[in-house]
Order: structure tokens, then C-alpha cells, then sequence
């Protein structure tokens, strides 16, 4: 399972590149975006797609590999496998089927958003994706804004501002962090109260990129 860039491919790790010339096969998210990354590092390998919609079903072609003898690496699009990406019944299949899965950490969101967003507390919570409608995505906003941990959202640009009017309609004050673009060209990282973070992004025609936000938890 091997982590790789969510935006600056200088973040790749050495480990990473070494296990990705060193298998004999890739399985990934979406084998034309692996491919870039394998192009920028001149590494030339067979793939095959092993994404949400066909996770078992790949899972099971990885384990015939395995059992030929091959090596098999999996990359998501971006960032670490199984975390908000698909990689998780993967490991599990490969594991139930007696081979060993090794971690190759690397770039996360989550982490490279926490490192810098300053939030009190020693923890977090991961929350990922919410649901897309409105009101199960609110009443879900609703049960994570009264604990007193911090916890941390992935969003599309397509509503990162519905999201952001749901936090602000609970708690107007409550301090946010979003990190837009993390570690690409344009990267951008926005705090401040839910309703003056909201303004932000309220403001513009377009929020383009994925986000990933960090919701600071509930003061006594």
C-alpha cells in the first residue's frame, strides 16, 4: 500500500519509489493518474484498475498474482490508501487470503493540514466525506460540533460552501481551518470563524480543488 502525492510530486518518499520499480505490478485508483507519476519518475510497470466500484473484484486478481509469486502495489489517486479512497477491502481480501500487506507511509491531508492548522487538544477526529444531502450531512455537523475534539472533513469544491453555511448556521463562532489545493501551485489555507471562512469562499465564482477542513471542537 504505498502512499504517494497529493499535489507536489517532490513529496513522494524514496521508499516509495523504490517499491514501485522494485514490483512486478501496480494496481491503482485510476491507472491514468499513476501513470503520470510513474512518467515523472521514468518507472515502467504493468496496471491494472482497482478502484471503488471494482475493489473485490480486483482485490481477487491482485491475490492470483500473489500466488504466482508476483509482487503487487497498490496506489489511490492521491495520498494514503484507505483513507477516503478505496484500499481497505483490498488489504483486508489480501490479508484473508494469507499474504502479507505492507505500509509504505507518505503524504496524508489529513496530517499535512494538522500540522499546520494549530488546533488545541491532543487529538483529532477523522470524519471524511460527509453525506451529500443536506440534512443527514447537518445532523451529522450537529453530533460532531458538541464534542470537545477537533475534527476534520474532506469536501468537493462543489460544496465546500454548503458545508461551510451548515457549520456556521450550528455555531457562527466555532474556528475553522481549510486547506484548499494542499501542497499544489495554487495552495491555499483559510481560518477564522465559520461565518468569516464561509465569506471567503462565499465571495468567489468558483472554489475549485478538493478540501480538507478541520472544525476545532466545543469550548465549556
Amino acid at each position: 500500500m504505498v502512499a504517494t502525492p497529493i499535489g507536489n510530486l517532490g513529496d513522494i518518499t524514496l521508499r516509495a519509489l523504490e517499491t514501485l520499480k522494485a514490483v512486478d505490478l501496480i494496481a491503482c485508483e485510476d491507472t491514468r493518474h499513476t501513470l503520470q507519476l510513474l512518467n515523472r519518475f521514468a518507472i515502467s510497470k504493468k496496471l491494472i484498475s482497482c478502484r471503488a466500484q471494482n475493489e473485490e473484484a480486483a482485490a481477487q486478481t491482485v491475490c492470483r498474482y500473489l500466488e504466482k509469486g508476483q509482487s503487487v502495489a497498490y496506489c489511490s489517486d492521491a495520498g494514503t490508501p484507505g483513507v477516503s479512497d478505496p484500499g481497505t477491502r483490498l488489504a483486508r481480501i489480501v490479508r484473508e487470503n494469507g499474504f502479507r500487506v505492507v505500509p509504505i507511509p507518505g503524504v496524508s491531508a489529513v496530517t499535512t493540514l494538522v500540522s499546520v492548522a494549530g488546533a488545541e487538544g491532543k487529538g483529532f477526529r477523522f470524519e471524511g466525506f460527509l453525506s451529500p444531502k443536506e440534512g443527514r450531512r447537518k445532523r451529522r455537523l450537529e453530533e460532531l460540533m458538541e464534542g470537545d475534539v477537533p475534527f476534520i472533513l474532506y469536501e468537493s469544491p462543489f460544496r465546500l460552501v454548503k458545508l461551510l453555511q451548515n457549520i456556521t448556521d450550528i455555531d457562527s463562532e466555532r474556528f475553522v481551518t481549510v486547506g484548499r489545493e494542499l501542497t499544489k501551485q495554487h495552495e491555499e489555507i483559510a481560518e477564522g470563524t465559520a461565518s468569516v471562512v464561509l465569506e471567503i469562499f462565499r465571495s468567489r465564482d468558483a472554489v475549485k480543488g478538493e478540501s480538507v477542513i478541520l472544525i476545532n471542537g466545543k469550548k465549556d
